[in-house]
């Protein structure tokens, strides 16, 4: 009896199998559950460990001492975005990183951590700097109350920053990158994928807050960009980026740059010939040693004329803050997944106008006989 039920059983197992193969044969039932989506990929793509639909990375630079803060802004990250999107971290350092900072850093997030040291030839003076009249420059910088005037381990981040972090081995693999400092804050859920925003609508550089310069930072920069534009005017893309570098036509540099502590890139913008020649006629100029010249406002020359009008975009939907700063999304619809006061925002503040003044540039771009340019090779 009991081998008779249990043949009988299977039987029937066996014929319902077959109907279901049967109807779906025909099209009259789904083969399986549609796959939960976000921005129009299956949410699997985005599981630890696995392919990601852009081959992005948080890039950071940090000292081992600032372990702590790093934690909190991983923590900040990780809640309002990347526990649902795994994408992984590169930690670079000038030296090698300690035990404890990997082990930290690492049970902060599911997503795959690496850790590089950077090459002592991207982390010191080149050949062609007198180390004796850059100590003087140190000197008369700090009477003058510049920040960070003495510091010359900060013209050695400014300069990797500007013009070696994209060729570190660890980011070979990838195209993007997002940066993140230690002790930042997201105060806003992101609910999609910026990466992926970036890569399909073919934008190359995202900022949040855009400053403007301390001039004693930075007083033969201008002439140094103008000099090589001089002799590549064809690297122009958007002539109406200059109206957003300058207020008299492209004679003096009014200051105005992108905050590079948050920046979401193409890595292969950085690593295209006219970036990488800009590049090297700015550290041949030795500015980041006789004077304090930043990533920032070399990074943000570039894309507002090396870059056309729509491959820079302001995510003003991000909630961000880096002392003493903040991005905040304004209206009522933001607010039901931020934290963050509106009006506290940098956008209302007379410094930072250069955060809504890009977006409400022309999208015209340029030729290289374009008359506006004139003023850049004077």
């Amino acid at each position: 009896m009991w081998f008779s039920n249990r043949f009988a059983f299977t039987y029937a197992v066996l014929g319902v199998l077959l109907a279901l193969a049967a109807r779906r044969h025909r099209g009259d039932v789904p083969a399986g559950p549609e796959p939960t989506l976000l921005d129009g990929v299956d949410v699997a793509a985005y599981r630890p460990g696995v392919a990601k639909p852009v081959r992005a990375a948080f890039v950071v630079l940090v000292r081992n001492s600032e372990l702590h803060g790093m934690k909190r802004a991983m923590r900040q990250i990780e809640d309002r975005f990347n526990a649902r999107f795994n994408y992984p971290y590169v930690f670079l350092n000038d030296v090698p990183f300690t035990d404890a900072f990997m082990a930290g850093t690492a049970a902060m997030t599911k997503a795959n951590v690496t850790f590089g040291t950077i090459p002592g030839e991207h982390w010191g003076y080149p050949a062609w700097i007198n180390q004796t009249q850059a100590r003087e420059c140190r000197e008369a910088m700090n009477e003058k109350g510049v920040f960070y005037a003495l510091s010359e381990s900060y013209r050695h981040m400014c300069r990797f920053n500007s013009g070696f972090f994209f060729r570190h081995p660890l980011l070979d693999e990838y195209d993007y990158y997002w940066r993140i400092e230690p002790d930042v804050e997201y105060s806003c859920d992101i609910a999609y994928d910026p990466f992926l925003f970036m890569h399909r609508r073919g934008i190359k550089y995202g900022y949040t807050i855009a400053l403007h310069e301390y001039p004693d930072t930075i007083p033969t920069l201008w002439t140094a960009v103008k000099a090589f534009l001089a002799q590549n005017p064809h690297f122009v893309r958007h002539a109406h980026g200059l109206q957003w570098l300058s207020a008299d036509g492209g004679a003096t540099y009014n200051g105005c740059h992108f905050w590079s502590n948050f920046e979401i890139g193409s890595l292969a913008f950085f690593r295209s010939a006219e970036y990488l020649a800009y590049f090297e006629h700015l550290d041949r100029a030795g500015g980041f040693f006789y004077e304090r010249w930043g990533d920032a406002p070399v990074h943000s020359i570039a894309a507002a004329l090396l870059l056309a009008k729509d491959e820079v975009h302001w995510f003003r939907d991000i909630g961000y803050y880096h002392n003493p700063w903040t991005n905040c999304p304004q209206g009522a619809d933001a607010q039901t997944r931020c934290h963050c006061d509106p009006a506290k925002s940098a956008e209302h503040h007379g410094w930072a106008s250069c955060t809504h003044e890009w977006p409400a540039l022309p999208a015209a771009n340029a030729t290289a006989g374009d008359p506006r340019l004139i003023n850049l090779g004077a």
